[in-house]
This record gives structure tokens, C-alpha cells and sequence, in this order.
């Protein structure tokens, strides 16, 4: 039976870890929990040991009838750590090295996978040294549930409520192996817009900020997969552990994806690439006294369409990103493509657009069969996807071995 150690930390959304609990016995692991003392101000110790059927660790200094104490052979026992919620203040400690609790201390001392469920204040969530602090984690391997948005316990309205339980309890699940559906898998992925230069300081673009692309390149690592991410411009860190090439234009992208698509067995584009690129570049800033009148267009490769055209036996997913019609619009596109998955979102919805923490979206395989995701986290999101390829993907081998 795998171990999850439970970390719980002084905020209003501790008393979720209840449900968190519970939910991971029912997938049958051995939680046990570990409480920082400003979670007992929130809820109490006793109601963890009830459900966990277990000494709740508290204190650095605890022992539970061992010489040892938990710190250290609950770390070496643990088959993941888990914090929900994290507040700004352990996620500070565990960034920095601090280990001056149970929780802390445990942190440093266990080679386990980590996840963190971050909930606090849209301003703290918003605070650059949070910001930080999470990017260091993450460039550690931690995987992060993000936050929610909405109406926050202190009133305010923004990013910083807990994730959805079922988001946190898949995101363990992913961790521990449960779904390293991937494995060995190469897989290649597109994101952020392209830049169509007019002259040397302008240039075309759109709205993208490659957070939907990136999300599924991590999620894809996080499951097994060997991945390349294939960038535009975006304001970004590379995802540890996933090869990033960074390209600009429409053109530069078709041309790293044709190179590299034949090693994927699975290609998903979530890039948002511009259709068009002027006819003609000056090779000097162009004056406002001096500027046309009229800016002529050319199409830009269609590198969804071109793999589509020899996709041969690899897994192709394409995006559609629509502000009316979406069903429609979706299926058009992905008979047109060959596509064996399509991601359609409305981007005039609220919470489902560009530049944003959370995506909804309408997922359309190629057998026609379609599924809805609500607004949720772009990760949450990403994992969606590529449950559905892995079912492809085994559907495919069951098919192979007949």
C-alpha cells in the first residue's frame, strides 16, 4: 500500500483536507498526516487521527512508540508528500530551505515526490516573492495544483481559492505512478503565438501566452513522456526536465516541427500560429509619415494540416480556439486536419480565453465521441487531454495485437 503523507497549514480551506483524506483512502492508500500549529487553529488534530486511524506529526520532536522520529521514518517510508492547502508561508519555507516544524522538516528529509496545493489571498498569491518561491519549487520537481478563482474567504475576488478536491486527489494520483501512461513515450508539443514582423520593431501577432502548451508539456513529462516543447515567444520558464526550442515566426515553427515530428509518436499543437504574415518586411522602422496605407498578407504554412496529410500512425491533436458555432467549427476542422483529437474552447467566454490561469473546453475525438471540460485550471485541462490520447493510444496497441 503506497504512503501519502498529508500536509495541512493554517488557512480557512484546511478543514478540505478532510475530504482530501478521505478520497485518497478510497483509492486505497495509507495517509497519514501532518499538521502545521497554525492548522490546529482551523481544525483540530483529533478529527485526523479519526479519520486517518493514525497519530497525527505535530512536532518536530515527536515520537510515536520508535526511536526514530517521524521526520524520519515517515520521509523514508513516504511514497509522496502532499500539502493542501499550502499557505504562502510553508511554501516560503520549503523554497528556502527552512525547516523549523514537523512539516518543514519532513519537506527536507524526504526523497518522495512533492505536490502542493497553494491557497491564500489574491494579493499574496499576485506577490512576486510567492511567485518566486513557486518557480523555485517547481524548477525542483514539485508539482503545483493552482489555485482556483472566485469569491476568497477574506472577501476579495480573484486567484488564491483551493483547488477542486478531485483536481488535487488526480494530481497525486498522476505523481505516484498511477498514470505514468506515457512512459518511453515520445511526444511533441507546440505553444505560445508566432510573431509576423513588419519591419525590425513591429510585428503581428496575438493574444497567446503559451500557458495551455506549456501545461500539456508538463503534464505529459509528468507522466512518463520524453517531451519537446516547440515555443513562441512567451514570457515563460522552460519546464524542467522537457527540451524547449524557441522559435518566431509561422515559418520557423513549421520548419522545427517537420524536422522533429517523424520521432513523435504523439504531436499535440497547441500553438497559436498566425495565419498570415505580410507580403513584405522592411528592413528599416518604418515612419509614421512614410507607413502604407494598406498591409498585404500572405498565408502562412498550415503545419496542422501538413502533418495531418501524412500523419501515418501517430497521435495527432489539434486546437481550436472559436467565438461562435464551437461545436461546428470544431468538427470542421478536425475532419479537415485529420486530426484524432480536437480541443475547442470559446475564447469569448469568461475564464476559458488567452492570458489566463484557467481554460474550458469541448474535446471531440476523431469517432465523433465529444466530452465537455468546465473551467478549470490549464493543467487540469492538459491532464484531461492526454487521458484521452492514452486511450487512444492503448486502443491502438489492442488493435496492433489482434
Amino acid at each position: 500500500m503506497a504512503v501519502v503523507l498529508l500536509g495541512v497549514t493554517g488557512c480557512v480551506a484546511a478543514y478540505k483536507a478532510c475530504e482530501v483524506l478521505r478520497l485518497l483512502q478510497g483509492l486505497g492508500l495509507d495517509v497519514r498526516v501532518v499538521m502545521t500549529t497554525h492548522a490546529t487553529r482551523f481544525i483540530g488534530p483529533l478529527t485526523f487521527e479519526a479519520l486517518s486511524r493514525q497519530p497525527v506529526y505535530l512536532d518536530p520532536f515527536q515520537r510515536d512508540g520508535g526511536a526514530e522520529m517521524p521526520h524520519v521514518h515517515w520521509a523514508t517510508e513516504a511514497d509522496l508528500l502532499l500539502v493542501a492547502p499550502a499557505t504562502a508561508n510553508i511554501i516560503g519555507k520549503f523554497a528556502q530551505g527552512i525547516a523549523d516544524d514537523a512539516l518543514s522538516t519532513l519537506y527536507l528529509a524526504t526523497q518522495a515526490p512533492v505536490v502542493v496545493a497553494p491557497a491564500m489571498n489574491v494579493a499574496m498569491w499576485r506577490h512576486p516573492a510567492v511567485k518566486a518561491n513557486i518557480e523555485t519549487l517547481r524548477a525542483r520537481g514539485v508539482a503545483v495544483v493552482e489555485p482556483g478563482a472566485g469569491y476568497l474567504a477574506c472577501g476579495a475576488i480573484g486567484e488564491g481559492r483551493l483547488a477542486e478536491v478531485a483536481e488535487i486527489v488526480a494530481a497525486v494520483e498522476a505523481r505516484l505512478g498511477a498514470r505514468r501512461d506515457l512512459a518511453g513515450l515520445s511526444v511533441l508539443v507546440t505553444a505560445g503565438p508566432t510573431r509576423e514582423p513588419i519591419d525590425p520593431v513591429r510585428f503581428i501577432s496575438n493574444r497567446s501566452s503559451g500557458r495551455m502548451g506549456y501545461s500539456v508539456a508538463e503534464a505529459a513529462r509528468d507522466r512518463g513522456a520524453r517531451v519537446v516543447l516547440i515555443s513562441g515567444p512567451t514570457a515563460l520558464d522552460a519546464p524542467s526536465g522537457v527540451e524547449r526550442v524557441c522559435v518566431t515566426t509561422a515559418e520557423e515553427m513549421a520548419r522545427e516541427v517537420e524536422t522533429r515530428a517523424d520521432a513523435a509518436a504523439v504531436v499535440v499543437m497547441a500553438a497559436a500560429v498566425s495565419d498570415h504574415r505580410p507580403a513584405h518586411v522592411s528592413d528599416q522602422k518604418l515612419k509614421k509619415t512614410a507607413a502604407p496605407n494598406r498591409l498585404d498578407l500572405v498565408e502562412n504554412p498550415d503545419i496542422l494540416k501538413r502533418l495531418g496529410e501524412k500523419k501515418g500512425s501517430r497521435v495527432l491533436v489539434g486546437f481550436a480556439a472559436e467565438t461562435h458555432d464551437l461545436d461546428v467549427q470544431a468538427r470542421r476542422k478536425l475532419a479537415e486536419k485529420h486530426l484524432d483529437l480536437i480541443v475547442a474552447n470559446d475564447v469569448s467566454q469568461p475564464g476559458a480565453g488567452f492570458e489566463g490561469e484557467t481554460n474550458a473546453a469541448l474535446l471531440i475525438g476523431a469517432d465523433g465521441a465529444a466530452s465537455e471540460v468546465p473551467c478549470c485550471t490549464k493543467r487540469a485541462l492538459a491532464d484531461r487531454i492526454w487521458d484521452r490520447v492514452a486511450s487512444l493510444l492503448k486502443r491502438s496497441a489492442g488493435d496492433s495485437a489482434k
